[in-house]
């Protein structure tokens, strides 16, 4: 029976030598660098932007992480985001909320996926799905449907462009022009 036993158990393990002994890949060439870590994780992020001397932003995120050995690398906010932008009074001027942003450094390149919500310095809201910032070109834009939110009336369309300052902008694609009373009067409406 001990013959056996040990027959048995030399079998074995000449299948699993034959196994681990093939020309197979080996571990470090089967890692790319999309399956990196990041360069640096940190969470519960409250951070203070300066602009030629003056705090002109703050961050605020969940978790922030640095892709720096990606191609392109990036900065990625995949829990939330929400910056202020400060003018030189240091009183909140606009804001920018969003479930997911990615920075890309050296295009100095914003994207903002997810429920983006942002408030203008002129007090216009701005809602979108995707949103870009390129702050080289000082441009915001989008493809997707947005909603523009102002004083006296609501617009909406498909696509978007805007300086960075959201003060002068253009929908391409109108689907829609309301003033707040018609707006107000539809909601009214609707709720009867």
């Amino acid at each position: 029976m001990l013959g056996i036993t040990a027959t048995v158990g030399v079998a074995v393990m000449l299948l699993f030598l034959s196994a681990c002994g093939g020309k197979g890949k080996k571990l470090a060439e089967a890692i790319d660098e999309n399956d990196s870590l990041p360069d640096m994780r940190t969470t519960g992020v409250t951070s203070l932007v300066s602009d030629s001397g003056m705090i002109r932003y703050k961050i605020l995120t969940e978790e922030w992480l640095i892709y720096s050995k990606r191609n392109p690398p990036y900065w990625a906010f995949e829990k939330g985001v929400y910056l202020e932008k400060f003018d030189t009074l240091f009183h909140v001027d606009a804001s920018i909320k969003a479930d997911t942003a990615y920075y890309y450094e050296k295009k100095k390149l914003w994207e903002l996926r997810g429920n983006v919500h942002i408030q203008s310095q002129r007090g216009d809201r701005f809602d979108t799905e995707l949103m870009f910032w390129d702050q080289d070109k000082e441009k915001i834009y989008s493809d997707r449907f947005i909603r523009i939110e102002q004083p006296e009336r609501i617009l909406t369309g498909y696509g978007f462009e805007s300086n960075q300052e959201m003060t002068e902008y253009q929908i391409f694609n109108n689907t829609g022009i309301f003033t707040v009373e018609d707006a107000a009067s539809a909601d009214t409406a609707a709720a009867h």
